[in-house]
């Protein structure tokens, strides 16, 4: 059945646009009744599918006596085959994951599948003098930190060298490879500072972190397509040898986090960067690692030969190779193998592909379904910090690049894993969920699956199962209202996965930079920000208006120069940033000087390229120098050095963007750090959504649009499914915009006339400023707890220190009655300020809705009448007080030991506005 019209399906999404989750089967404990009782559940509540995710067993939660099941066994592809026909019949999309837990593993791999990293240790040893060292002393000398260590790992001595302190080239190393089989190792150190470089082989070092029963163990071998076939085909034949083909009932296969703990090596390795770089890899291996810590993270601090410059150079070039080579042999051993075997059994990829062995920007255009991802870390919303590019931020350093390599590749479904929170599940609000999704948007995502929904039978004790997670659960007490943020995500979601989003300007990044001198680094937590703006760098493009992309310079390379714009398949761009990049390759700087001289406009942040990367390219470091020097004396306008104000890159770009005549999309006109935008395209329609992450402030800008000419401007209410006419200001194309707090717009400007049954934009409180006043009054207030005796108090100050003592460490809902005098009834608001809790109100017996985000603002101008009116109020409050009093409960404690705690029922005074 063909899509129906754009503004159709925003109305009524259908469910393959809804909200999915991230379905924990916790401990594989699962029963078909249950599972499809869930199903139900989460129906109900809005959401339109699931993605299966088998999972180690929460730690110190009551099993009930609810059996197990094994990974794959019998009984449990009988309980997935329910699950699957069962989400078919209830139209929901459904998801598995590859395995369990990740990156993927099992007991039943065997060594020659299992990955494999090698590591370095290093000793400062001076001489003259002997060294007597031990084989096993130098194996247990190389153990990294990980975070989920496998038991009976193989360690072998993989090689042995020694080099002076002062080491200027590799003829000055001594090679002792040939001594890695003894047991006792006895060397004669010459005179002065010395360094033993030893590396060692581990095998099966990384267990599946998290991996339920029967997929936990030993980690796979990612660079090993043959490990990777058959680790996938023992999968697929488990699977169809019961359910047959997949296609009808599996949407997608899913690949979650690329954390390898430091995994580098497969058996290959030395012979295809011989035939691939044209020199032996071996004799520089022991200078260009860095010992690895936990998560395969580069410790920090000096160890091993101080480097001459010219030798330095050399290392970088060779690790840059090194590099490079890993995350190739990454994409075309597990990201291609995963692709086409996805392919083969008819369903979509679906891929965080991320990581330091995997490439956003190269691997995520091999997939189907590209997916980021946005955290909680906190119920409190912050602003932006420049100082720290992790504080503020819900969404991840990678969605930007994730995003970018999904549009550079004509895709325009992109996933994220939301509401990551392992830090305070229980506390978190619709206005704090409101907020990160909005964010997310912003980065580029058009689909959401929340992290996540814990499969937990009725009969745990509450709060039941909770392995991961924001507490997306039918005993969470705001679940009855989930289904508003559903709907409001999902529409947003039907419009921008038909649309195509737009920018015409693009970030280079110096990735070549980041692998010579610290190699690639965890996304989408990296240890270094190089530079530290770069992940900030698109945020201020937005911010004023504009929209933007990271690209490579194989984009670069192998686009058309057309109209003054770098063209790269459907995606065009009139202006290339690059940001303290040094190393290039030549061809991507002839590239870039076609660019300039077509047209186009180039800007070096800080610095321009001087050299080369790679050992084949360093003898071609001064072309690349002599090229961008031309390029600048020719083009001093359009190829320009520029330096970056790293403290307020929001107004350094305004100003960029003004000198330079960068002209954006949308002209605002007065940029905020907590106010952006993006902008899609359909047919015959400009899509602007804008958001406002703040969590306390409001704010009132004129946003003026180039492409008004012949165009109509609509607000299309994501909350509601309806669409209002706006009105341009007097000087067409500028319209006057207000966004509160955690507050959006989606703006739709088309060629159509208005409808007689499309309204103006309702009354705002914040349209003028009207006559205000504190409500004063005598509340009844009844506290209905989700456990515990309901309690009736009658207060005039929320601040009653008896309300207050009820309030401490509860939950539930609080309804407040009272009567107030109303002298005039034209246009009446009552404003309750951002709240902690989801609100409700009655006037006069009239409902008059729900508000869940931002300020708390309610109409009742159609409600109220002239003299005294009867008001009730109800406030549902989040959990997490009332779990922090769970002083019995291991899991309650777990989660919420170290939370603050946060304000139940009115925070401000209660507003009555008047205009």
């Amino acid at each position: 059945m063909p899509d129906a019209s754009p503004f159709q399906m925003f109305v009524d999404p259908s469910m393959r646009y809804r909200p999915m989750v991230r379905w924990w089967w916790n401990g594989d404990r699962v029963i078909g009744s249950e599972l499809l009782r869930e199903l139900d559940v989460l129906k109900a509540a809005g959401i339109g599918g699931v993605e299966i995710n088998p999972i180690k067993f929460p730690n110190d939660a009551q099993a009930m006596d609810i059996r197990p099941l094994q990974w794959l066994s019998g009984e449990w592809i009988d309980v997935l085959e329910v699950v699957l026909k069962g989400a078919r019949e209830r139209d929901m999309t459904c998801d598995m994951i590859v395995g369990s837990g990740w990156p993927f593993g099992g007991e039943f791999l065997t060594r020659e599948d299992q990955s494999q990293m090698v590591a370095l240790g290093t000793r400062d040893v001076t001489g003259p003098t002997r060294l007597e060292v031990t084989r096993a002393e130098l194996l247990a000398d190389v153990s990294p930190a990980l975070v989920s260590p496998q038991a009976g790992a193989l360690k072998e001595l993989f090689s042995l060298m020694l080099a002076p302190y002062e080491l200027n080239t590799l003829e000055q190393v001594t090679n002792l490879n040939d001594r890695t089989g003894e047991e006792r190792i006895v060397l004669e150190i010459p005179e002065g500072k010395h360094v033993l470089y030893y590396l060692v082989k581990l095998t099966g070092y990384m267990a599946v972190i998290n991996g339920a029963p029967g997929a936990n163990g030993p980690v796979l071998n990612h660079l090993d397509k043959a490990s990777v076939e058959r680790y996938l085909n023992r999968l697929a034949d488990a699977l169809t040898a019961k359910i047959g083909d997949l296609h009808p009932y599996v949407r997608a296969f899913f690949t979650d986090s690329i954390e390898l703990e430091g995994a580098n090596w497969c058996n290959d390795m030395a012979a295809t960067f011989q035939e691939r770089h044209r020199y032996d890899l071996l004799p520089w291996l022991p200078f260009i690692l860095f010992k690895v810590g936990e998560m395969g993270n580069a410790v920090d601090g000096h160890y091993g030969a101080h480097f001459a410059q010219a030798f330095e150079k050399n290392v970088e070039a060779a690790r840059y190779d090194f590099q490079t080579l890993r995350r190739e042999l990454f994409n075309e051993c597990f990201v291609a193998t995963f692709a086409a075997w996805c392919s083969r059994l008819g369903v979509k990829s679906r891929m965080q592909a991320y990581g330091s062995e995997c490439d956003a920007m190269t691997a995520s255009p091999m997939l189907d379904i590209p997916e980021c991802e946005t955290w909680i870390r906190s119920e409190r919303i912050v602003p932006f910090d420049a100082a720290d590019y992790r504080v503020g931020r819900n969404y991840t350093m990678i969605n930007k690049f994730v995003s970018s390599a999904a549009h550079l590749s004509g895709k325009q479904l992109i996933s994220c894993e939301e509401m990551t929170n392992t830090d305070d599940p229980f506390g978190v609000s619709l206005n704090r969920i409101k907020a990160a999704g909005d964010q997310s948007i912003l980065s580029g995502v058009t689909q959401s699956i929340l992290h996540g929904f814990n499969y937990s039978p009725p009969e745990i004790p509450f709060p039941g199962w909770v392995r991961y997670g924001t507490y997306f659960s039918e005993h969470n007490t705001w679940w009855p209202y989930f289904h508003l943020w559903a709907g409001y995500r999902a529409r947003i979601s039907s419009v921008l996965q038909h649309s195509v989003m737009h920018a015409d300007i693009a970030i280079l990044p110096p990735t070549a930079d980041l692998a010579s001198l610290f190699g690639f680094q965890r996304d989408p937590f990296p240890q270094v920000a190089y530079p530290p703006y770069l992940y900030e760098l698109w945020e201020a493009i937005h911010q004023n208006g504009s929209g933007c992309d990271y690209i490579t310079e194989d984009i670069i390379v192998r686009s058309e120069i057309k109209g003054g714009k770098l063209q790269y398949q459907q995606r065009s761009y009139k202006t290339l940033l690059l940001p303290e990049v040094e190393r290039l390759a030549p061809n991507t700087a002839k590239a870039l000087t076609r660019f300039v001289a077509g047209g186009g406009t180039l800007f070096f942040l800080n610095r321009v390229p001087t050299q080369s990367a790679g050992m084949a390219e360093q003898h071609e470091a001064d072309t690349v120098a002599a090229l961008v020097s031309e390029l600048q004396k020719k083009y001093p306008q359009r190829a320009v050095l520029v330096q970056v104000d790293v403290a307020s890159l929001l107004t350094w770009y305004r100003e960029l963007q003004r000198r330079f005549s960068v002209s954006p999309d949308v002209l605002l006109s007065e940029p905020k750090d907590f106010l952006s935008q993006v902008h899609y395209r359909q047919a015959g329609r400009e899509i602007f959504f804008f958001a406002n992450y703040s969590g306390d402030q409001t704010h009132t800008f004129q946003a003026e649009f180039p492409v008004s000419r012949g165009y109509k401007a609509w607000l299309w209410d994501p909350q509601t499914g309806e669409r209002h006419p706006l009105h341009w200001a007097p000087d067409a194309g500028t319209l006057t915009l207000t966004l509160g707090p955690v507050a959006s717009m989606l703006i739709v400007l088309e060629s159509r006339s208005a409808e007689s049954n499309e309204r103006p934009v309702p009354p705002s409180a914040a349209a003028s400023p009207g006559t205000t006043s504190v409500l004063r009054a005598d509340w009844q207030v009844e506290l209905e707890p989700v456990s515990g005796k309901p309690v009736s108090l009658t207060v005039s100050d929320w601040k009653n220190p008896v309300l207050t003592a009820a309030l401490d460490g509860f939950a539930g809902t609080i309804t407040c009655s009272t009567k107030v005098q109303i002298d005039a009834t034209r246009e009446c608001f009552l404003e309750l300020g951002v709240l902690h809790s989801v609100s409700e109100l009655w006037v006069n017996g009239h409902s008059l809705g729900v508000r869940w985000f931002g300020n708390q603002t309610y109409d009742i101008s159609h409600a109220v009448i002239e003299g005294q009116n009867e008001l009730k109020l109800r406030l549902t409050t989040t959990l997490g007080n009332y779990v922090k009093t769970m002083k019995d409960n291991r899991t309650a404690m777990d989660w919420s030991r170290n939370t603050p705690t946060y304000p139940a029922g009115f925070i401000h005074d209660v507003v009555l506005r008047v205009h």
